[in-house]
């Protein structure tokens, strides 16, 4: 058993190691004795918490009193919507529910390292990795949707005469920008996870607070940051080149 593995994960992996080997060989893998990995179970868990948050709250919205869990996503929605007018414009409703998962997702794997015995699966590089992909294909999606073969255009620069130097520009430039929301979300998650877990384990727990409160701004900075970013993207590949 590694010796970093969660209780969570050993629980998968005694427990579940058929179901695990199942999945891994639908991708040509050999079957391995402890199939789950830590970041993998830590995003099962986050999705699980998701769903049960949400049909908590289904059967008590109210518009008359509302309770706290309600007022809690209420304040987020009203956020994120926010995020949208401005970014993409009045349009912008039809990627909602993009960007709310997204960025639900990112912010609850970048918080639930604090919680003891849970770790943040977004201080895996194969997180970030997927959640970068994810909105790499969905703004190219996107462009698609709204511009049908036009879309290359946005590839080709405002003068046709440019074309033959700005395709390839372009083409590195979007190759960049799933690396780029990768490294960004790894790199300060690790950094923040890392940085807390030390100060853990050499001092009191008072010293760490300050360290936790941190790593909480930066959790929510980068999953804000993420989502940003990513409305950016999808305007950009929404809009319609005249």
């Amino acid at each position: 058993m590694p010796e970093s593995e969660l209780f969570v994960t050993k629980f998968f992996n005694d427990y579940l190691a058929g179901a695990g080997n199942a999945l891994i060989g639908l991708v040509g893998k050999p079957a391995v004795e402890r199939p789950w990995a830590d970041f993998v179970v830590m995003q099962i868990v986050v999705a699980l918490l998701l769903v049960i948050a949400v049909a908590l709250l289904r059967p008590r919205l109210s518009s008359d009193r509302p309770g706290a869990l309600q007022q809690f996503f209420e304040l987020i929605y009203g956020f994120i919507n926010q995020q949208t007018e401005e970014q993409v414009g009045h349009g912008g409703h039809k990627f909602f529910a993009y960007f709310g998962t997204i960025f639900i997702f990112i912010l609850t794997c970048n918080l639930i390292g604090l919680v003891p015995c849970f770790e943040s699966p977004t201080m895996n590089a194969s997180v970030t990795c997927g959640c970068a992909l994810a909105t790499f294909f969905y703004y190219h999606l996107v462009g698609i949707q709204a511009n049908g073969f036009a879309y290359i255009k946005h590839f080709l620069g405002p003068m046709w005469w440019l074309a033959w130097l700005m395709f390839p520009i372009e083409i590195v430039s979007h190759l960049a920008r799933p690396l780029s929301l990768t490294v960004r979300l790894y790199a300060n998650m690790f950094a923040g996870e890392q940085v807390t877990m030390v100060f853990l384990k050499l001092t009191l727990f008072a010293v760490p607070v300050v360290f936790m409160g941190l790593h909480l701004f930066v959790g929510a900075l980068q999953a804000y940051i993420f989502m940003l970013l990513t409305m950016v993207y999808v305007s950009s590949a929404a809009a319609h080149e005249h």
